[in-house]
């Protein structure tokens, strides 16, 4: 029955922003660009989980992870599926999910390498409170003007098909290798209270205003709070943060407040 919350990691990025969101300090004169902001797990040196924050100014490279099989191919311990819950959004912002068609493998391999990946991908108009899960094997790409709650498999690979002329190392074999060639066959959902993402690798509920008991049933939860504050544990928690759960947690919310919980594996009943 614990909650510890946790420190973060600014990471600068070519596409990220100088200016972030309520919670976080933004970036000093001597900091590039802030593209992402990480929670570090306490509980384990190589958690299951990991939940970033995201701000992105440009579109982000066209990019792939492995499923678990792939990433176990290469000495991984897992894949890595994604889902984000949108915070702010400009106008015109949109997420790249899968082909508009289906595509063949040498296909898919030919625009990456022209550019014409870019008008091949189905771009979806995406605002404030929107959720989307993005199973392992989808190319993807996060667009500009985009502040997002990032929760992952915890694997650091990602496989770029096209960067946009940026100086990065692309991985063409690779990444049409674990790539689907199916249109995405999931949704751009707005986020409710209840359950968001029921598995396989791991599940995303939402959480508002009032008092919640929690049981973790002796595994590991991660507890974002999106908006207002409240207390987990009797310990004051606010937005911006992530803390850690064990066992069985008792979480207060504040009227207008929400918060996240990440798990590994399917919803426990």
């Amino acid at each position: 029955m614990t909650a510890m919350l946790l420190p973060t990691r600014r990471v600068a990025k070519p596409w990220g922003r100088r200016k972030l969101w309520p919670g976080f300090d933004d970036a000093a004169r001597d900091e590039g660009p802030i593209g992402e902001i990480w929670f570090s797990s306490a509980q384990s040196d190589d958690p299951e989980l990991l939940v970033k924050y995201l701000f992105t100014s440009e579109k982000l490279s066209v990019q792939v992870h492995p499923d678990d099989e792939a990433a176990r191919a290469r000495g991984y311990p897992w894949g890595k599926d994604e889902a984000w819950l949108v915070l702010a959004a400009e106008p015109e912002s949109t997420i790249a999910l899968g082909p508009k068609r289906p595509v063949s493998a040498e296909e898919l391999r030919a625009a990456a390498e022209d550019g014409s990946i870019v008008d091949l991908l189905d771009w979806r108009p995406v605002k404030a409170g929107d959720f989307i899960y993005s199973p392992a094997g989808t190319v993807h790409a996060i667009g500009a003007g985009l502040t997002v709650v990032e929760i992952q498999q915890n694997l650091d690979l990602t496989y770029r098909l096209y960067d946009y002329g940026r100086p990065r190392a692309l991985h063409l074999d690779d990444g049409v290798a674990v790539s689907s060639l199916e249109p995405f066959n999931g949704s751009v959902s707005t986020a409710r209270a209840g359950l968001l993402a029921d598995g396989p690798k791991f599940t995303v509920e939402r959480f508002e205003g009032g008092d919640h008991a929690i049981d973790l049933q002796g595994g590991t939860g991660w507890l974002v709070p999106v908006t207002g504050v409240g207390q987990v544990q009797g310990q004051q928690l606010q937005a911006g943060q992530c803390w850690s759960l064990t066992g069985r947690v008792e979480l207060s919310l504040g009227p207008q407040a929400t918060a996240l919980l990440a798990s590994p594996g399917p919803a426990r009943r």
